[in-house]
């Protein structure tokens, strides 16, 4: 096999839409019949991926490589960086914890050694893929981090690749933005870039074609495609900002009201997506108590600071209110990953893994669990069996966390017997507590079905029984996302580019 032949996607900043755009690639190359990978060098996010040998991977490059047919692999994404607290973050390599570093730290200390495995992680792509669609980060015309940056046209010159840069119209002044980060350029980085795209356009595009005809007489580069707005995309999402698509407030045409909490080191809230597909629910994030209201079912996801995240709680009031509500059995819980060690009793950081914060207390809504954070970290796919409102049902999911459970004397039982003899979680004898490690729990239909039908006969609603199969909403994402993308963008042009790139 020659070598695999690369495109770069950058953007003009941060949640510009390059990420869609590179899974949309990925589906296009993939259905065209070339073997297809994803590769972020390096990945700034809370939501990880977990690969078939366990190890952890931003989301999107999960996500790009199942919109691509492929297996996840670490080296489509050999350095994630996952943010503990201010100017602090984990940095993972090749899917294990490596240490925590202050931004300097990482930028004056790491360089060498990073730049040295990424181009190794890209080379074993290269060789073993025929597509390589590579995904920037933030702006390549970062003025001031551009001497030792890792993730845009760094490798660009690793690999050789065209670049596209994409702008969002939807956030306004695309042209200034677009225009501007080609001028911040340096003079041969600036000869990469093949055209623009301009991404999530609403309206008539007759209406912006003087624009476009501007732009490419000014700047001398086609506007490869402009890609409209997808509304209702069901592909999951990595970086905080996606977290504004998420409601605060409760859709009243919607029977059952879901409540997230939201605190400020939330992770992994893609775990929500299979509840807002769901035709009757109503999920809202809520960072207060005046927000919570009176939901049917709170959900604590996943925290990178667990100990913080719970301060937040206990100081804006929230944990009061959560236990009144349940108390009351006014609603049901369910704590994930780190909103399952929330439930607890203590939460103790002996060796500040995640903050300075040694030891505290938690909800007590899981009497007698105390969970101790180490320096190790879990990562493994995960299957078993959760016995549920006197159902038996076979799940699977994934788990990330540092941190090791016990209980004991406590009234309930543990949520799931996993396939490997141990047992995770707990459910209250009542069965309104639930606890687990396991994220994606609720892409398991048919638990997914029976918690919410459960809740609905609680309201004297009758039971929907044809719910959505995640999985095949997830297929049916991605081939739509590539019909679109495909339709409004020039993909014979740029593959001829990819090709002209390799050759000279």
């Amino acid at each position: 096999m020659t070598k695999g032949l690369p495109i770069m996607i950058q953007g003009t900043h941060s949640d510009a839409g390059k990420s869609i755009i590179c899974t949309a690639l990925c589906r296009i190359f993939s259905e065209k019949g070339y073997k297809t990978a994803p590769f972020k060098s390096q990945n700034m996010a809370l939501n990880s991926y977990i690969t078939v040998d366990g190890k952890e991977i931003g989301r999107a490059q999960g996500v790009q490589a199942e919109a691509a047919g492929v297996v996840a692999t670490t080296d489509m994404n050999p350095v994630l960086i996952k943010p503990t607290g201010e100017f602090q973050s984990q940095i993972v390599v090749h899917g294990i914890p490596y240490k925590n570093m202050k931004a300097g730290e990482y930028r004056q200390d790491f360089y060498d050694e990073g730049l040295k495995l990424i181009t190794e992680s890209y080379e074993t792509l290269a060789e073993n893929y025929e597509r390589i669609v590579i995904e920037g980060a933030g702006s390549p015309a970062e003025v001031n981090l551009n001497d030792r940056e890792l993730v845009n046209m760094r490798v660009a010159n690793i690999a050789n690749a065209p670049v596209i840069l994409v702008g969002d119209i939807d956030k306004g002044g695309v042209f200034a933005s677009l225009v501007g980060t080609l001028q911040l350029l340096e003079r041969e980085d600036r000869k990469r870039v093949i055209g623009v795209v301009i991404n999530k356009f609403r309206g008539d595009v007759k209406l912006l074609e003087p624009g476009l005809d501007w732009f490419e007489e000014y700047t001398g580069l086609p506007v490869l495609g402009v890609v409209p707005h997808i509304d209702h995309l069901n592909i999951e999402a990595e970086d905080s900002l996606a977290l504004e698509q998420y409601a605060t407030y409760k859709d009243e045409e919607k029977e059952l009201d879901i409540a997230v909490i939201s605190y400020p080191r939330i992770s992994n809230f893609t775990d929500l997506d299979p509840l807002m597909r769901e035709p009757d629910c109503s999920v809202r994030f809520v960072r207060s108590k005046k927000q919570l209201g009176n939901p049917d079912l709170i959900i604590l996801p996943g925290s990178k600071n667990t100990l913080e995240d719970v301060a937040f709680l206990h100081g804006n009031g929230l944990v009061k209110k959560i236990l009144t509500l349940v108390k009351e059995n006014r609603t049901l819980v369910v704590g994930i990953c780190g909103g399952y060690q929330m439930l607890g009793n203590t939460i103790s950081d002996p060796n500040a893994v995640e903050s300075g914060v040694k030891s505290i207390t938690g909800l007590g809504l899981i009497d007698h669990l105390q969970t101790t954070l180490t320096e190790k970290k879990r990562t493994v796919l995960s299957k078993g069996t959760v016995t549920y409102l006197g159902e038996e049902i076979a799940v699977s999911g994934y788990e990330i966390h540092m941190g090791v459970s016990h209980f004991s004397n406590n009234d309930g039982d543990s949520f799931i017997d996993v396939n490997d003899g141990e047992e995770d979680g707990f459910i209250s004898t009542n069965e309104r507590i639930i606890g687990t490690y396991f994220h994606g729990i609720f892409e398991n239909d048919q638990f997914r079905r029976l918690l919410l039908n459960h809740l609905r006969e609680e309201k004297g609603l009758a039971p929907i029984d044809h719910r959505v199969e995640f999985l095949a909403l997830k297929e049916e994402a991605f081939q739509n996302l590539a019909a679109v993308v495909e339709g409004h963008l020039n993909v014979d042009w740029i593959e001829e580019k990819m090709q002209t790139f390799q050759e000279n």
